[in-house]
């Protein structure tokens, strides 16, 4: 009687292991992307998503201590270490946007229409007030990645670190009408919360290209392989990247993202 319980228990399609945990950059949570798509996700598989929305080396960490069972990430640089490294496997492509340089519309260290490295010599030339996440997010990775570009080490009072995701940031730079480096989404998002302008946008540099993976099973055994594969498996769904290709085109005009699936990252942005 009891096999007969468990064959029908396992036969009836419910997920034994309900949560999933996701790890995953602020971008995505305040863009309002994972509003839309986790309740979807919930509904066609009966898993239930935690989510914790930190910047991307944090959830990478995550990953790597086996305290998360997908990620959801964009910073590709750190995320190939860990697919080296085996702790996470089926890494996909899932979308990209872009990042941009925004600041006040007096536009005080004069960057308007110049390219991301020309950018930041000419903030740190005019010692302009910059907010930096500072939290190695994959923002923070891009932004480090320019100054290192043109060998210029941030530092003294004009260059402040907020320590925060990218919305709080946003309200950081906006109360010190300050210059900010910015995921594209994010910031239309919040664009009606702020006072900031779009002055540097457009470099092939700035592309922001995001992959979802699951935490190896095999390293970590706590890890819900079922519910970590269910979800990447949707986020590359064709119908999941219809949602994702047309969301914040009602609300802002434009979508915040473009998906990705089956594409190579070489051929992003051409």
């Amino acid at each position: 009687m009891v096999t007969m319980l468990l064959v029908v228990f396992a036969g009836c399609g419910k997920p034994q292991v309900k949560d999933v945990i996701l790890a995953t950059t602020t971008s995505t949570q305040d863009s309002g992307l994972l509003d839309a798509l986790i309740p979807i996700f919930e509904q066609k598989t009966g898993y239930n998503v935690k989510t914790v929305s930190v910047g991307s080396g944090a959830a990478i960490t995550m990953g790597e201590k086996g305290e998360a069972d997908v990620l959801l990430v964009h910073s590709p640089a750190a995320e190939k270490k860990i697919v080296d490294s085996g702790a996470v496997v089926n890494y996909q492509l899932v979308m990209h946007n872009d990042f941009i340089i925004i600041g006040p519309a007096g536009d005080p260290a004069g960057i308007k229409g110049t390219k991301a490295g020309d950018a930041f010599k000419k903030i740190a030339e005019n010692k302009a007030v910059f907010v930096s996440r500072g939290d190695n997010s994959g923002t923070h990775s891009k932004e480090k990645a320019i100054w290192a570009e043109v060998k210029i080490t941030p530092e003294g009072n004009w260059y402040q670190q907020s320590g925060a995701g990218m919305g709080q940031t946003l309200n950081i730079a906006n109360e010190k009408q300050a210059y900010t480096l910015t995921d594209r989404a994010t910031y239309l998002a919040q664009k009606k919360n702020i006072n900031l302008e779009i002055l540097s946008e457009g470099d092939a540099s700035l592309l922001n290209i995001y992959h979802v993976m699951q935490v190896n099973p095999e390293k970590f055994s706590t890890v819900n392989k079922d519910g970590a594969k269910a979800f990447v498996d949707f986020m590359v769904d064709p119908d999941t990247q219809k949602t994702i290709g047309e969301f914040g085109k009602d609300q802002y005009g434009q979508a915040l993202f473009t998906p990705d699936s089956g594409k190579k990252v070489e051929d992003l942005g051409k």
